[in-house]
């Protein structure tokens, strides 16, 4: 199983929104290395759902439930998205500046790639990130 990350601003997508779907597509994805992470998804590959611009922090998990297809928002047969299924909401959200603060994760492509929507996630970060969210700072 891998890990990754992709990120929404909750005033377009939040996570209650996609709690609320039960699942969405991740479509509209538009950067060559992004596209790179989605096709590499493979179906029950855990994913943290970042809140990017407004809260900017990690707020639950994703569970990757169908590999990568054609991208439904346009004809651009290079374009692709997954679909996902919320797993579980964090106990507690880990904000960008806490994981900013962890030596541990200096090298998470959430600190080396800020602009990246869709990253990979090492086995490393994703322990310490779940042991953070479960309160143990």
């Amino acid at each position: 199983m891998a890990y990754w990350l992709v990120k929404s601003e909750p005033s377009v997508y939040s996570w209650d929104d996609f709690v609320k779907e039960g699942q969405t597509s991740w479509t509209g994805v538009r950067n060559y290395t992004a596209r790179l992470h989605l096709r590499n998804m493979k179906i029950g590959d855990e994913v943290f759902f970042y809140h990017s611009n407004e809260g900017i922090e990690i707020i639950g998990i994703a569970i990757v439930i169908k590999d990568f297809y054609q991208d439904s928002t346009t004809t651009d047969e290079r374009w692709v998205a997954v679909t996902l299924k919320p797993k579980r909401k964090l106990k507690n959200s880990v904000s960008l500046a806490e994981i900013k603060k962890r030596k541990e994760l200096a090298t998470m492509a959430l600190i080396r790639i800020s602009r990246l929507s869709v990253q990979p996630v090492t086995d490393d970060e994703y322990k310490i990130i779940i042991s953070m969210g479960a309160g143990n700072r």
